[in-house]
């Protein structure tokens, strides 16, 4: 059985569905299952922002066919590992918790990239695209950062 991991963000429209797409191109896919959520409901069943389709395309990455859904109670019994973009989404996913077994698999997706400085992915949504180029970027590097630790634990 493959390991799972949810990418979640505010909507499921920028940041986690281009986490999604960046870490799945770095696991092997028969080990790894990717996918994300939004802790909102605003953009269920819709496809990616079409700044996040584009950056995350020109980086060699398809997420177009990716379709928005809300994180779910459930998602905390089905998923190993839950990275949020940032506090706002960890306090929402943590509200959501039942016990202490589902908060451990909670984490800011940066902070391997910042241990204990709890660093937010900033959200492109309201900016230009140069706001999206930046998320790929600091995205692609914890990405890398959690496939060697994934790697290194489960292969």
């Amino acid at each position: 059985m493959p390991i799972k991991i949810l990418m979640v963000c505010l909507g499921n429209i920028c940041r986690s569905p281009l986490a999604e797409g960046i870490l799945a191109s770095k696991l092997p896919k028969n080990k790894f299952k990717v996918d994300s959520a939004g802790t909102g409901s605003w953009h269920i069943g819709n496809a990616p922002d079409e700044r996040s389709i584009s950056t995350a395309k020109k980086n060699g990455i398809i997420i177009s066919s990716q379709k928005c859904r809300q994180f779910t109670k459930n998602d905390f019994d089905f998923f190993d590992y839950i990275y949020v973009m940032d506090s706002t989404n960890y306090k929402d996913i943590i509200e959501l918790s039942e016990n202490q077994e589902h908060n451990k698999k909670v984490q800011l997706i940066l902070n391997d990239l910042f241990p204990n400085e709890n660093v937010d992915v900033p959200d492109p949504y309201y900016g230009l695209q140069n706001g999206f180029d930046l998320v790929y970027q600091m995205l692609n590097e914890a990405c890398d950062l959690i496939a060697i630790k994934l790697m290194k634990k489960h292969i």
